[in-house]
Order: structure tokens, then C-alpha cells, then sequence
């Protein structure tokens, strides 16, 4: 699964196999992709260099297949952001498709604490950021339609 999230790969195929059922789920991947992207701007490009936390030490990580880890701040996990964000943008628009997608945002979230990637508060934050994201994007249309004269 680690393989699969890095540098969103997995929420780009997801996009298109939605894009491939119809209008519907063109609609929902294009939220998608625009609540990623949000979320992947908030969370790697301001959070990450406010907060410059360490990775969880290697000696916390109880199996022995402990990989490279970025050298970047552990706060908060991006991975879980763009994940979470894609999910929840995609159920907004197609709760179907939200729910599907959301099993393998669970477990990237959960792989990042696994492999010692991240603490616990750092995929909870990165979770957050993913819901505000997919919020933001939701009601953006509105509110922009709102201040036209």
C-alpha cells in the first residue's frame, strides 16, 4: 500500500476509474482531485514547515522491516491529508463511491503509524486537514456564487 500512496498515485487511478462510470463520477473524481490538491498545498507545503517535528524513532518500531523515511517534518502526514481529502470530496458528491474509496484512505493511514512513518497525532492532524480540505472545496462554489453581484 505504501508503494501505491506515494505522490498520490493511488487517488489519481481512483479518478479515473470513477471518471469511466459517467458524468456522476466525473463530477466526484474532479472534486476529488481538487480537494487533494488543497489539502496536499495545506499540509506539505505551509504545515510542514511551521511544525518541524522528528520521525517516530526506530527503536518504537517493532518489526524489523523498518524502510528509508523522508527526511521532512512527521507533521502532519500528508499522505493521510490527500487520502482522506480525496475520500470525503468524492462522498460528497457520490456517497457510494466515498465509502469505497475511504477503505484504502484507512488503511494509508493507518500503514504511515505501522511503518513508523508518523505518530498517531500526526495521521489524526493529517485527517483533519483532509475533512477541512474536501469541506472547503465542497462549499466554494457557493460562496463564491454568494459575492457575485
Amino acid at each position: 500500500m505504501e508503494e501505491t500512496a506515494e505522490h498520490t498515485k493511488l487517488w489519481w487511478g481512483c479518478a479515473v476509474a470513477l471518471s469511466a462510470a459517467g458524468w456522476r463520477g466525473r463530477r466526484a473524481a474532479a472534486a476529488g482531485l481538487a480537494s487533494m490538491a488543497v489539502a496536499e498545498l495545506a499540509s506539505n507545503g505551509v504545515l510542514k514547515r511551521v511544525w518541524n517535528r522528528r520521525r517516530p524513532p526506530k527503536e518504537w518500531i517493532s518489526h524489523t522491516e523498518v524502510h528509508d523515511r523522508p527526511d521532512s517534518s512527521s507533521f502532519p502526514s500528508g499522505h493521510t491529508a490527500a487520502g482522506v481529502a480525496f475520500s470525503a470530496a468524492v462522498a460528497a458528491v457520490w456517497p457510494w463511491a466515498g465509502a469505497v474509496c475511504a477503505v484504502p484512505a484507512v488503511m494509508v493511514a493507518a500503514e504511515r503509524v505501522h511503518t513508523g512513518a508518523h505518530y498517531p497525532s500526526d495521521v489524526a492532524v493529517g485527517a483533519a486537514v483532509g475533512l477541512a480540505a474536501a469541506a472547503l472545496v465542497h462549499r466554494a462554489p457557493r460562496l463564491a456564487l454568494r459575492r457575485l453581484p
